[in-house]
């Protein structure tokens, strides 16, 4: 790490000074200017004790199917796979077969494994593929067109896990048995899905394959409307009777790659026929006692959260509590993971990456002896463009059985509804996950993060993700299991879960709903939900914070094993989620 960032300090200095003069004091004076918006009040927690089994998940259908398969003698994964393959049916803005994702496992034999399904860049993949003719981001080209379609890594992920860590009393056609009857036999409209429907009406509707399953006439479907989904019925019963190979190769894959193409693609059926899961060594840290296991890159949230995690660390937050001194280095600890973020991180496979250096506790020391009794302005940590945007884009859900194996499992569309197109005569949502990349370094994506040279697109490559699925041991057993949607927001949010129930000592229903803030050190703001008091607020803009009112984000369906059976706390962020056991 010494000689790596020695080579990166020297590289900032020149890229800091480039960085200055293409930036104005305009830039951070827009901030500064932005009046507190009025923002939706965070809706209390649904909790859940159950003794034997818990499932928290976004949508309240595919949480009861879990709770199902456990209490018909399935372990933790069996039931992760139910519920993952559920939500691609009742959650479709999230939920997905045409998205990817990551799993994290505790055995209750103490292993612990993490399921890489994340989408990967078609072979026919370049490094300036998201440019125009200038050289610049074509934010067409990175979000709203076929080339930002990855190849879907949700169906061989969910089957790798139930194949390797299934309690063998399930075949994967047992599993999909509910989702096909969802699809088959429709279900109403209701909850996060009569609310997105119109939200996205303009993404979806540019689509006719869309419109002809979402859509009555011109209008989406509301509330009491029944959706049903014929074509992802019959994808997902070739699947149960074939196995993951319906999906990646045959018409299935062939209708997904043209699908992709006509929109302006490049993706082929060769590129979903060579795609492959991957098991990979979960990242381990520590914190006050406790073993902190959350998944490796290509996921920056695991890396991110231990950085911050050794951090804070060095700080009594218990004696300081919920106040602007314990979340002025909060933010400081977040501002400098996320730096960390933007450069050192990408694909594994394909860039080298220094995860030990960064999840060492001397890299976490030097950086805490950076902050001070101010904000450290984020240009001063490292160079970059300001642009901002956030979306709510992804769905976690937290399962633990009655042996205490536990699984954690955050996957993705990318937007809301991903590209909005459905693969005609497959019912598959696909993905825009390539926006995740960098399309240029320096760059920002469409949730402000800022990237460079290692996450530019490559064949066959993995996007950078803030996916977190993330599993807190004590004594060598789940603690807590946690994760989140939110974007850019997901590794924040899970550090402030667990910093609410470790270090703050409360409750699990309130350390979930308790309001959230982000830094994410470009753009140099701090993003705060609706329900910090205004002197804290008022004391940290003392300390230098841009602060900018913003609304409920994200949500952290977690679990927390207590003396008395599992405690299941459904994040009502979002409409309709569910804690659900027995």
């Amino acid at each position: 790490m010494r000689q790596s960032v020695q080579a990166f300090v020297s590289r900032r200095s020149l890229l800091r000074l480039a960085s200055l003069c293409l930036l104005t004091l305009s830039g951070s004076a827009s901030l500064a200017q932005i009046a507190p918006r009025s923002v939706t009040a965070i809706p209390p927690a649904q909790s859940f004790l159950g003794r034997n089994g818990m499932v928290v998940a976004q949508e309240s259908r595919a949480a009861r199917i879990g709770v199902t398969i456990l209490d018909r003698g399935g372990n933790a994964v069996d039931a992760a796979v139910a519920v993952g393959f559920a939500l691609a049916v009742t959650y479709p803005r999230a939920g997905n077969l045409g998205g990817g994702g990551f799993m994290l496992i505790h055995l209750a034999s103490g292993r612990d494994a993490a399921i890489d399904y994340r989408e990967t860049a078609p072979a026919a993949a370049t490094a300036s593929m998201f440019l125009d003719a200038r050289g610049n981001p074509d934010q067409t080209k990175l979000r709203d067109s076929g080339l930002s379609v990855g190849v879907p890594g949700t169906v061989a992920g969910l089957a790798l896990a139930l194949a390797k860590y299934g309690s063998g009393r399930f075949t994967l056609a047992d599993l999909l048995a509910p989702a096909i009857a969802l699809a088959k036999d429709g279900f109403a409209v209701e909850d996060d899905l009569a609310d997105s429907l119109p939200a996205e009406k303009g993404r979806l509707a540019r689509w006719p394959s869309t419109k002809a399953i979402f859509f009555v006439g011109d209008d989406p479907l509301r509330e009491g409307d029944r959706l049903i989904q014929n074509d992802l019925a019959d994808t997902l019963r070739a699947v149960a009777e074939r196995g993951p190979a319906a999906f990646y190769a045959g018409p299935i894959a062939e209708r997904i790659a043209a699908a992709a193409r006509e929109a302006g693609g490049i993706m082929t059926a060769d590129d979903l026929a060579n795609y492959r899961a991957i098991e990979r060594a979960p990242l381990r840290g520590t914190y006050r006692g406790y073993d902190v296991i959350s998944m490796p890159p290509p996921s920056s949230g695991g890396l991110c959260l231990i950085e911050m995690l050794n951090i804070l660390e060095g700080y009594d937050l218990a004696k300081l509590g919920p106040s602007a001194d314990a979340f002025h280095r909060i933010i400081e600890a977040m501002r400098r993971a996320y730096a960390d973020r933007a450069f050192f991180l990408g694909d594994p496979d394909k860039v080298p990456v220094p995860v030990a250096d960064l999840a060492a506790k001397e890299h976490a020391a030097r950086l805490r002896a950076q902050i001070g009794a101010h904000a450290t302005p984020s240009i001063a940590i490292l160079p970059g463009r300001r642009q901002t945007g956030e979306g709510r884009n992804t769905t976690h859900f937290s399962v633990i059985d009655r042996d205490g194996n536990a699984v954690s499992n955050t996957y993705t569309l990318n937007f809301s509804y991903g590209l909005g197109l459905v693969a005609p005569g497959t019912g598959v949502l696909l993905n825009n996950e390539l926006d995740d990349f960098t399309a240029k370094p320096g760059a920002a994506n469409a949730y402000g993060l800022v990237g460079f040279d290692k996450n530019l697109p490559a064949p066959d490559k993995r996007p950078l993700s803030s996916m977190t699925p993330t599993i807190v041991l004590k004594n060598g057993t789940p603690f807590l299991i946690t994760g989140s949607p939110g974007g850019s927001r997901i590794i924040s949010a899970v550090l402030q879960v667990i910093v609410n129930v470790i270090d703050f000592r409360m409750p699990l229903g309130r350390a979930v709903t308790a309001p959230r803030l982000h830094q994410q050190w470009e753009p140099d703001a701090v993003y705060v939900e609706p329900g910090f008091a205004p002197a804290l607020l008022d004391a940290l803009r003392a300390r230098g914070h841009v602060i900018v009112a913003t609304e409920p984000h994200t949500a952290a369906n977690s679990i927390l094993v207590t003396p008395d059976g599992y405690l299941g706390v459904a994040d009502r962020r979002t409409r309709g989620s569910l804690a659900a056991g027995y």
